[in-house]
């Protein structure tokens, strides 16, 4: 049990929109009282047009820095002094840092993709590729795929295809890729795109808790034993879209190592102190299956 917190106890914050599905207060508070560090970090449900101020007061309250999560890693960079090299590139920040009064952004989500894929490298490397969604996640799905995998061709499915082609053109200039393809989500399910590519990543809520029998499609035909699905979800642990890919033979992987991978270099980010992955892997398999029961 954590001692009694005293005035000069640190904070770090979560902000985002909807919240409470986060496991991320229980990972960053159980590894800070496991590394002794005196700090907590609390979970607030902010909306867009509360914003800004809710970055102000990172400065006036004197937070270590904050976890971003969905609907503000993009909109947040305006509000920041300064970007790490991957949040400039990604266009999206996940992680603040307060360095003495200047607030900087870093994408960890990337080191989350990348510890996840890290073992298909060889079979995903010169493949087609489609990510689902054209948001902060995606941007960072896009820039790991592009930096470290090399695809043959990546495809972009969003609910509007105006964004997904805002998306191919943004990393077609940043990052000079130009095999990109675009689609809009669900006409008809995206058969052909999706069981053509080696790999398939779904970058939006679709299928998130409490909406857990929500998915992209609903087309056995759209998998196969050769394919690699991810979903980023990580609440439920496995989708009804990887529940369905594993069905036709597919490999699936769900968001729980990105979650780990990504909270641990934020942790690192904020305390310069690694964070205990294999024990905090443990503790929260234990707890999510404590809390379905």
């Amino acid at each position: 049990m954590r001692d009694p917190f005293f005035a000069n106890t640190e904070l770090i914050g979560l902000i985002g929109h909807p919240i409470k599905h986060s496991y991320s207060p229980y990972i960053q508070n159980y590894a800070l009282e496991e590394m002794g560090i005196d700090c907590i970090y609390l979970a607030f449900d902010v909306v867009s047009e509360n914003l800004r101020s809710s970055v102000n007061s990172v400065l006036t309250l004197g937070l270590k820095g904050l976890n971003v999560t969905l609907p503000h890693k993009e909109k947040i960079i305006k509000y920041l002094d300064e970007l790490s090299e991957e949040a400039s590139i990604i266009g999206a920040v996940n992680t603040v840092v307060n360095d003495h009064g200047k607030l900087i952004g870093y994408n960890t989500d990337a080191n989350g993709v990348l510890e996840t894929l890290l073992p298909f490298k060889d079979k995903i490397s010169g493949t087609k590729v489609t990510v689902i969604g054209a948001g902060g996640s995606a941007r960072a799905v896009i820039y790991t795929l592009l930096r470290y995998f090399k695809p043959e061709e990546i495809n972009i499915i969003n609910r509007t295809h105006q964004r997904a082609d805002t998306l191919m053109n943004y990393f077609s200039l940043k990052m000079r890729y130009d095999s990109f393809r675009t689609f809009e989500l669900f006409p008809p399910d995206n058969v052909e795109t999706l069981k053509n590519s080696r790999l398939i990543i779904n970058s939006t809520t679709i299928g998130m808790f409490p909406d857990v029998e929500d998915t992209i499609t609903d087309i056995e035909d759209s998998f196969n034993e050769d394919q690699i699905v991810f979903d980023l979800i990580y609440n439920p642990t496995k989708t009804k879209l990887l529940r369905m890919a594993e069905e036709q033979g597919a490999k699936v992987v769900g968001g729980m190592t990105m979650l780990i991978s990504q909270a641990a270099k934020s942790f690192q980010l904020w305390t310069e102190v690694e964070m205990p992955v294999v024990e905090i892997t443990k503790k929260l398999e234990e707890y999510i299956a404590k809390n379905l029961t």
